[in-house]
């Protein structure tokens, strides 16, 4: 390589490092834009008998109104037993694959699986049931409070 060569290679690797340099540089969000938690801000509440654990994000799903939560079905085959809502729920699978049943008819193996990226509607005042079987899922559930879950009938075992 001549000198120019090498002249013209320095100087490219020195721009180089000053553009990276300049897009490293942290950047102040206007909070009177926008909140945010990174995943590490997020705080879960203690792991359930049933297997899982809740994140509240926004409102407050013990009360009325708008509510967002996130919800960790932990590996393991933790499922709900057949309960219903009183209100529709939204729910969008972010990561893991979720197992969904409908019915008092509690039967795991039945359940159909929801991997990440799907979308499910809880219609409020329906039956249902739901969990994870190997793998950790994480869901992100929208509704309409209060979030009360109402169990259906006498406890099942699991066949």
């Amino acid at each position: 390589m001549n000198n120019l060569g090498k002249i013209l290679s320095t100087a490219l690797i020195a721009m180089s490092l000053v553009a990276m340099a300049g897009i490293s540089r942290a950047v102040e969000l206007d909070p009177k834009v926008l909140a945010y938690k990174l995943p590490d801000q997020i705080n879960w509440g203690p792991v359930t008998p049933a297997g899982n654990q809740q994140a509240v994000l926004f409102g407050d799903p013990s009360k009325p109104g708008l509510y967002g939560v996130m919800v960790k079905w932990l590996a393991g085959n933790h499922f709900s037993k057949p309960h219903f809502h009183p209100n529709d729920r939204f729910i969008t699978v972010l990561s893991g694959t979720w197992w969904v049943g409908s019915g008092s008819d509690f039967d795991p193996t039945a359940s159909v699986p929801m991997p990440a990226g799907s979308f499910v509607t809880h219609y409020g005042k329906q039956v249902h049931w739901d969990g994870a079987k190997d793998t950790d899922t994480v869901l992100l559930i929208v509704g309409d409070g209060p979030a009360t879950s109402t169990p259906f009938g006498t406890p099942l075992t699991t066949r």
